[in-house]
């Protein structure tokens, strides 16, 4: 059923087109659109934008998934940590990341680590913030209950604290990839010349407008493809929140 509502929108979309409610120059049919993904399907040039832009995604993505995960767990095993580190997520997280990319390609320059770099630190705040919430809604008696069994604290980490943590980091997943996606396109705007990001900006530039549909498409695609290969690895490690819903 989930098709549904996506698929009603383009048949509606289209009539709009087909009838003349919408002006095509701007918003042109979904007929339109997808025959223009289909001919660029085979074509070498999309497929390197394509894979430059999941590389950069996912290389992003680990380089602030990793250390968020990290960061997380322990902000909320360790009130030191807590006290240290809470003070300056709050502080940094609301910063807007795409405001912050004139720094980053100041520090990093406009080559491939400034789009690693920009992607990690959207990621890093999120998976932090959803790894911490994680933990710190694990009922204390779980932990009562190991150290009760002379469990060491080894043991308790990773039996209590990360499984207990597993819904909110999946969630932290789930969100992650949706930025990461959204930052990499908006880092592949300047300094790119390879990837979707770039090829939207190079469409609009030159009045492409199906090309640049193209582009939202593919981006629309890869979200819903990220997002249902999390929800895979959800039902795989927690085969209970399946049950529970």
């Amino acid at each position: 059923m989930w098709i549904v509502s996506p698929l009603a929108l383009l048949l509606l979309w289209e009539a709009c087109a087909r009838l003349g409610f919408i002006e095509v120059r701007f918003f042109p049919a979904p007929s339109t659109i997808f025959a223009k993904l289909w001919e660029l399907i085979g074509t070498a040039g999309f497929w390197i934008d394509v894979g430059t832009s999941l590389r950069r995604m996912f290389i992003g993505f680990f380089m602030g998934a990793i250390p968020g995960l990290i960061v997380g767990l322990a902000m909320g095993l360790f009130r030191p940590v807590r006290e240290i580190c809470q003070p300056l997520v709050a502080a940094l997280y609301p910063l807007p990341k795409i405001a912050i990319l004139p720094l980053i390609l100041l520090i990093f320059g406009i080559g491939e680590l400034s789009k690693y770099v920009i992607v990690a630190i959207g990621v890093f705040f999120l998976m932090t913030i959803n790894t911490f919430a994680g933990v710190a809604n694990i009922p204390a008696i779980y932990f009562d209950v190991a150290r009760n069994l002379r469990a060491s604290r080894w043991h308790i980490y990773l039996t209590v604290a990360l499984p207990g943590a597993l819904p909110g980091i999946f969630t932290g997943l789930r969100v992650c990839m949706g930025v990461a996606l959204l930052l990499l396109v908006a880092a592949e705007f300047v300094g790119a010349e390879e990837g979707i990001g770039y090829r939207i900006w190079w469409a609009w530039s030159v009045f492409w407008v199906t090309n640049m549909y193209v582009g939202f498409a593919v981006i629309a695609l890869l979200g819903f493809l990220s997002a249902y290969f999390v929800d895979w690895l959800e039902r795989r490690f927690l085969p209970w929140q399946r049950r529970q819903t």
